[in-house]
């Protein structure tokens, strides 16, 4: 799930210290019984960052390499851009621009982060984003 600020113009990366070295992503989680996909986004977001959302846009889904799992990737729209990250869950969390996002990319980012691999639903989230303009 990528969350996008109340401005439209940022959205919300993360990273896991397992993640390769400034590599940055979308945020993740997984869904509870007799949860919706909207409610399962809201939840993950506020428990992984601290980010309350309100409009939740599904954008598609991939199958994972785990038995019986499936990625679903969806934009949620933030209330604010507050941040309240849960260090088990992430070692980092930002806010970046749309420029930023388009940087990233293009492996261009000037600090030599890192957006996810093409194959990654999180990496077809971000280029709906910054390059498509996808809203939630």
């Amino acid at each position: 799930m990528l969350a996008i600020a109340p401005d439209g113009e940022r959205c919300l990366l993360g990273r896991q210290s397992r993640f390769p070295k400034g590599m940055h992503s979308a945020l993740a989680g997984f869904v509870e019984p007799g949860e919706t996909l909207e409610e399962a986004v809201r939840r993950e977001l506020f428990e992984e960052a601290g980010v309350r959302c309100d409009k939740v846009a599904y954008l598609g889904s991939q199958p994972w390499p785990f038995p019986m799992n499936l990625m679903i990737g969806c934009l949620a729209r933030a209330c604010s851009d507050a941040l309240e990250i849960d260090r088990s869950e992430l070692e980092e969390a930002r806010w970046f621009s749309r420029d930023e996002a388009r940087a990233l990319l293009a492996g261009a980012h000037p600090d030599g982060l890192k957006a996810p691999h093409p194959v990654a639903v999180a990496h077809w989230l971000l280029r709906s984003w910054a390059l498509e303009g996808a809203r939630p």
